[in-house]
């Protein structure tokens, strides 16, 4: 049995002071499904993260959601999504989100998306996986990250080799280009039965804050 591919996104819980993050996560969200792509990502509804489930579900692709059940209520899960896996920790909500994807690419966020990022980098470059990472540096919002990792380089703290796991673009289309992910052939369907899955999130009156 086969599935489509997926790419994981990692992105904000909140929009953003500026109305363009809403817009660029859309454009992201229709330009992934028109390549071919499902999206996995954190399972909430709030912030860029609900912007990009629901742009992504109306261009008709699958959204996968991997939440733990101590942020369901703070991020307000995702009620709509194809699936939506409930967790016990961060720890397994990331070892999920990584099994399921092919791709990864994070947009703009706040610490969650930043360790989220970092650790998938820290990943490949301790070679636990080969799958591809990029970065959209819309609007220049990771330029001060980018000159970051420059100057860790310059200093001997990554590997030029190391540095040149990240690929990034400015526009989704170039990114998804420059990561190879032209296209979207189907892979082995994984089983992900020993996580709580639910069709619909129950959803709570209350919300709550983020560090994504």
């Amino acid at each position: 049995m086969t599935a489509r591919k997926y790419i994981c996104v990692f992105c904000g819980a909140h929009t953003g002071n500026a109305g363009n993050y809403v817009r660029i996560v859309r454009d992201v969200a229709g330009r992934i499904a028109a390549a071919g792509f499902g999206i996995v990502y954190g399972g909430g509804r709030v912030g860029l993260m609900g912007v990009l489930a629901d742009a992504a579900l109306s261009a008709g692709t699958e959204v996968i959601g991997v939440i733990p059940e101590a942020l369901a209520g703070s991020e307000i899960a995702h009620g709509g999504l194809t699936r939506l896996h409930v967790v016990g920790s961060m720890h397994e909500r990331k070892a999920l989100m990584a099994d399921a994807s092919d791709a990864f690419i994070a947009l703009p966020g706040g610490f969650g998306t930043m360790d989220e990022l970092c650790e998938i980098l820290t990943w490949a470059q301790l070679q636990i996986h080969d799958k591809p990472v990029g970065l959209l540096n819309a609007g220049g919002y990771y330029d001060e990250l980018l000159a970051f990792f420059d100057r860790s380089v310059r200093e001997g703290f990554v590997s030029a080799h190391n540095r040149g796991l990240l690929r990034v673009a400015n526009v989704i289309e170039e990114l998804l280009q420059v990561m190879g992910l032209q296209g979207a052939p189907p892979r082995e369907t994984r089983d992900y039965s020993r996580t709580r899955t639910v069709a619909k999130a129950v959803l709570p009156n209350s919300s709550g804050a983020s560090s994504r």
